[in-house]
């Protein structure tokens, strides 16, 4: 059985705050209008399954193609092949059906998935460790048995020299110290930011973020399996346009954290 792929769309609102903020500033305003600022998206949600072709055309790569998407080999491999639009659906859906089962057993609604500010996705890599070059601290690529301790191209020509082809699993290699796997190589991640080489010199200094509604560019983080280990650097920068999708940029979700309930100790 095949499956028009095209008919897979997902539909939804969000509201746009910082609009509405930018609004209520421009006209001094304490209450405006919140309907203008109500938006409705629509989106096709499956994955570009050509990606691997497309990024590397002359290059046998079928196999990718043909099984990355759908074969259960490849379930616990990262997510390719989104654009960052779709990322950001996904956020929404995975809210909604979180939020859904909330209800069903009388439980608090949860907050809202979202992909991370580029400042967020930074000090999570970073894994409690200011100073460090890469998400495991120190300046180096290998540990004291001389393994690789990312996913990445360590030699020119050579992608299998870190017992990676191409992707590997969500949870290869060693978690940093805040347990995050990967915040370095297998693949780079969307972020919520827009991209701007100057960002760092004019946005705020609490919870920083750069984000423009009409900048296409958005921030992607961490390096993948195909790029040099420059952009492994917890603090090396790099963006892609917003409806592009590719074999080496994946996401991962956060939430806001709001604290735990009250435990009465008896």
């Amino acid at each position: 059985m095949k499956i028009d792929v095209t008919k897979l769309v997902y539909k939804y609102t969000w509201f746009d705050a910082e609009a509405a903020a930018a609004e209520s500033k421009r006209t001094r305003q304490q209450f405006i209008n919140r309907k203008p600022y109500i938006k409705q998206e629509e989106i096709q949600i499956y994955p570009d399954t050509t990606v691997w072709i497309k990024d590397f055309i002359y290059s046998y790569n079928e196999p990718m193609h043909n099984e990355y998407f759908s074969h259960p080999a490849f379930q616990d491999y990262p997510v390719v092949g989104i654009s960052w639009s779709q990322a950001v659906a996904f956020c929404n859906w995975r809210t909604h059906f979180k939020n859904s089962y909330q209800k069903s057993k009388g439980k608090h609604l949860v907050n809202n998935f979202r992909l991370p500010s580029e400042a967020e996705w930074e000090y999570a890599a970073r894994g409690g460790i200011p100073s460090g070059t890469y998400p495991w601290g120190g300046p180096y690529l290998l540990n004291d048995r001389a393994c690789f301790l990312a996913n990445f191209k360590p030699l020119r020509g050579d992608y299998a020299a870190d017992q990676a082809v191409y992707t590997v699993e969500a949870k290869s290699y060693l978690p940093n110290d805040y347990n995050l796997f990967n915040m370095a190589g297998n693949v780079s991640e969307w972020t919520s930011s827009s991209y701007d080489s100057g960002a760092y010199e004019y946005v705020a200094s609490l919870n920083p973020n750069m984000s423009l509604q009409t900048e296409s560019r958005k921030v992607v983080r961490g390096g993948s399996w195909k790029d040099v280990a420059y952009f492994l650097r917890v603090s090396s920068r790099d963006y892609e346009y917003s409806d592009t999708a590719r074999s080496y940029i994946g996401f991962r979700t956060v939430q806001d954290y709001l604290g735990t309930s009250k435990v009465k100790i008896k």
